[in-house]
Formats: structure tokens, C-alpha cells, sequence
């Protein structure tokens, strides 16, 4: 949680929102802040130093943001009596909060930034071809209506496969079982530093299945005429150069997805907000689109 909290508060510090002063519960039921869902921060100032340093930050995407602070502030919660806790001992001087209303697309869009690990895909060489492969898609990908991210990782040559010594070997005890699920935890967490995000798709007038399967599939124009996108093209492209190069060790390529309400698909702007949350443009996303 540490990681998303460092999220949120290095997106709230990008678009630059002002702090406020906390002074009394009704601040929370003012009709800008009782209904929005938002990304919001919790800080302090001290007798010492005037400067506010946050004590805590999260998006507010199920709860509506003046009840969510609402019970943060709370001296009957766990955080409200922290919070109380060290105004009375002098700790800090004044509490202020900070906040970015959000849409419901927007918040899930951030969740598939900060919560959903990549998928890795597979390719493999294409039937009676010497110079092609294809992509092999993952079963499970959802037939309704959400977001998707593509990404790459540069290659480092294709993996070698266990040996038989290593199939051969007894069962693994649960002491080496458990040393494998931390190291397969931290491998997850090296892979999701190094994968690139270079598009953000939203499909709302085809399922998440449909319009991937329209990037991955080699011609790229079953469910479109005329030229395929551009990230369609990089894809192909990748897929080709790694079959003329004899070795699958080219870009690896990521997915990731999340369903959302067809309903709430099309508010906010979802790129700039992906874009803020990573720290960089995404490549095949067109600048007005989303």
C-alpha cells in the first residue's frame, strides 16, 4: 500500500492542487465534496516547520470523498485518533487536506494503473512459415465493456527451458515452496517497474476480448477497414522482427485490463490522467483522443 499511497501523492503534487485547512466537520458536507469521488491527501504543519508534509493519501473511488473524509477525520476511527492524537500533544499545528475530483472511468483507470498486474504474451512461429510468428492471446479476457493497457519490455534472449535433472526432482518442501512465492512476488514487482506503457484503450463499442484480439491477430482489420492503428502496426512490426531475427528476443508485450460500467465509460480524460500517473506520454495514443 506504501507504493500506491507514493502514487497518489506524486499525482496530486503534478496537477498542483492547493492544500485546505482543515477547521470543522462541515467542511465535509459542502455539496462540491459530498458527492465526488476524488484522489485526496491528509497533511500537517508543525510549530517547528511550516511547511504541510502528508500523512496520508489514497483514491476515493467507492466512497464518495466527503464521507470517506468524513471518517477519516473521525476521533472514533483508528486514523481520526492519530490525527486527534497529535494535534492535542502538540505533535502537529494544523491538519489540511487536498484533493482532485475524479469520474468513475477516471478512478478505474487508476486502479488499472496501481492494482492490476501485466500479463505476459506469449508468441509462438506461425504454421508453415519460416518467417513469421503471432501473438497467443491469455483465455479469460472479458467479453464487456472496460479499459486496456498495452506495454512492452525489451528482450534479453529467450528463456532456456528446465532441464530433465530439474523435473526429476521430489517434491519441494513448504519452506522451498514459500521461498518460491516471495521470489515470484518480487519478480512480479521488477517486471511491473520495467514494462513500458505505450497505449491506453477504451472499449466501449466492442468488448475487451474484441478489440484485443483486433491488435494481436496478425492482419489487424477484422473489425476495421482500412489501415490498422498505429499500435496495431507496432505490434505486427514487433511480432515480424523478432521472427526475421531467429530468436523470439525482441520487445516482450504486456496487457493489462478492467472492466468498467458501459455507462461511465466516457467521461473524463483518461489518457492525460494515465499519463500523469506514469510520469510519461503514452506512444500510440492520439493526443485529442480519450
Amino acid at each position: 500500500r506504501q507504493e500506491v499511497m507514493q502514487n497518489v501523492m506524486r499525482i496530486l503534487e503534478s496537477v498542483e492542487v492547493k492544500w485546505e485547512h482543515f477547521q470543522t466537520w462541515t467542511d465535509f458536507s459542502r455539496l462540491h465534496l459530498s458527492n465526488k469521488l476524488a484522489i485526496f491527501g491528509v497533511g500537517y504543519n508543525t510549530r517547528w516547520r511550516e511547511e504541510i508534509r502528508y500523512h496520508y493519501a489514497e483514491i476515493s473511488s467507492q466512497v464518495p470523498l466527503g464521507k470517506r473524509l468524513r471518517e477519516y477525520f473521525n476521533p472514533e476511527k483508528a486514523e481520526g485518533r492519530v490525527i486527534m492524537t497529535k494535534v492535542q500533544k502538540m505533535n502537529w499545528k494544523n491538519v489540511y487536506y487536498k484533493f482532485l475530483d475524479i469520474t468513475i472511468s477516471e478512478a478505474r483507470c487508476l486502479e488499472l494503473h496501481m492494482e492490476v498486474d501485466w500479463i505476459p504474451i506469449a508468441q509462438t512461429r506461425a504454421a508453415g512459415c519460416s518467417n513469421g510468428s503471432q501473438y497467443l492471446l491469455p483465455g479469460g479476457i472479458p467479453k464487456t465493456y472496460g479499459l486496456y493497457a498495452i506495454g512492452y519490455e525489451e528482450g534479453s534472449g529467450s528463456n532456456s527451458s528446465s532441464s530433465t535433472e530439474d523435473k526429476d526432482k521430489s517434491s519441494p518442501s513448504q519452506e522451498e515452496e514459500e521461498t518460491d512465492h516471495c521470489e515470484s512476488v518480487e519478480k512480479d514487482k521488477r517486471t511491473s517497474a520495467k514494462v513500458t506503457y505505450c497505449y491506453l484503450g477504451i472499449a466501449e463499442e466492442r468488448t475487451l476480448q474484441q478489440c484485443l484480439f483486433q491488435h494481436f491477430q496478425t492482419s489487424g482489420k477484422h473489425y476495421s477497414r482500412g489501415e490498422p492503428s498505429a499500435v496495431t502496426r507496432f505490434l505486427q512490426d514487433n511480432c515480424t522482427g523478432q521472427a526475421k531475427e531467429g530468436v523470439l528476443s525482441g520487445l516482450h508485450i504486456y496487457i493489462k485490463f478492467i472492466e468498467v460500467e458501459l455507462d461511465f465509460l466516457s467521461a473524463g480524460s483518461l489518457v492525460e490522467c494515465l499519463e500523469t500517473a506514469i510520469g510519461y506520454s503514452l506512444k500510440f495514443n492520439k493526443k485529442d483522443a480519450l
